[in-house]
């Protein structure tokens, strides 16, 4: 599992340190890809994986998993560690990130997400009176 909120400057040649007790659990190759808001999603490879096999069952007739499928994939990269912990993102996922010096790493349960700093705190701002809300309608979900 993954958790916490580490700050990390990515620099001009789209480097960035991953936390240790990430990389710990990421080991040699992992996935990074576009996440689904303004953000970039790591995957442990065995995490990546699982998350394949749900996709396999999408139906290919169905226009929304054919469009999201070729956009999911065609953004995701294998990657590894530099000997200083730093990964190389690539400029396609910088720019859907909008990822410009100072980044946020934080841990989302199975996957690791980066996003901008300044987005990091807009979605927080925006979200943060709404939490409460969320929470609750998702459990409810849940428990139904």
């Amino acid at each position: 599992m993954f958790m916490g909120e580490y700050h990390h400057n990515i620099d001009e040649k789209g480097r960035i340190v991953i936390p240790t007790k990430f990389r710990e659990v990421l080991q040699e190759e992992f996935i990074i890809a576009k996440g689904l808001e303004k953000c970039l999603y790591i995957y442990s490879m065995k995490d990546w994986q699982n998350l394949v096999e749900k996709l396999n069952t999408l139906p290919f007739t169905k226009k929304d998993a054919r469009t999201f499928i070729r956009s999911f994939f065609s953004g995701a990269t294998v990657c590894e560690f530099d000997r200083q912990g730093r990964t190389c993102i690539t400029s396609p996922l910088v720019h859907h990130a909008g990822l410009t010096k100072e980044c946020v790493v934080i841990g989302a349960n199975d996957r690791i997400e980066i996003w901008d700093k300044d987005e990091w705190e807009k979605f927080l701002t925006t979200n943060e009176e709404q939490l409460s809300d969320i929470a609750e309608n998702l459990f409810m979900e849940v428990n139904e």
